[in-house]
């Protein structure tokens, strides 16, 4: 059996590899209905939360350029936000400086926290390259219909409270039809 040079930095990075495995939130699961505009969270199989959200108004699917809100399996591969103020607007990812209010008009900035979501299917496999995040949103009062350029949209203080709860690596299922009776969810 052939060693590696470094012993050290090989023993690191596994030790690393493995704490990062261990660190996924395995606990929680979000399924966003798109006929219903829902999403659900749910802890060791029980739910907890039920939202409003909106997905995209130009439909369903994961093409490149589309505005497509895609379906399936998802984890959550990063989180952006931590400690911002509600109304925080987010370019690429960093807070401007600038607090958005609710419903401002001519306004639709990314807001107070970002979920990125990473495709686990052929069918949702570009999703993380196209920026697909679960994301707080100034129209609130388009939320519960399809209103996105392909993410799904939540309100500040929902998002906020699904951020907290949620760890990386959470489950995120993007359904077409409605939520699944609770009974009827693997654990």
């Amino acid at each position: 059996m052939k060693f590696p040079r470094r012993p050290l930095a090989f023993l690191t990075g596994l030790v690393a590899a493995l704490l990062l495995t261990q660190c996924a939130d395995t606990k929680h699961r979000m399924i966003v209905s798109v006929a219903q505009q829902r999403i659900a969270c749910f802890r060791e199989g029980q739910p907890i939360a039920v939202f409003p959200v909106s997905t995209s108004k130009f439909g369903l699917g994961d093409y490149p350029g589309s505005n497509f809100t895609p379906l399936g399996r998802f984890k959550i591969a990063k989180k952006f936000g931590d400690g911002l103020p509600v109304g925080a607007k987010l370019k690429d990812r960093r807070f401007t400086g600038e607090i958005v209010p609710v419903n401002a008009p001519g306004r639709d900035p990314i807001v107070s926290r970002i979920l990125w979501l990473k495709g686990l299917e052929p069918q949702n496999a570009r999703a993380y390259d196209r920026y697909i995040y679960i994301h707080g949103t100034a129209e609130e009062r388009t939320l519960g219909t399809p209103s996105s350029y392909g993410c799904v949209r939540m309100a500040s203080r929902d998002i906020i409270w699904l951020y907290d709860v949620v760890g990386k690596g959470a489950r995120v299922d993007i359904l077409p039809g409605p939520l699944p009776p609770v009974n009827m969810l693997p654990r």
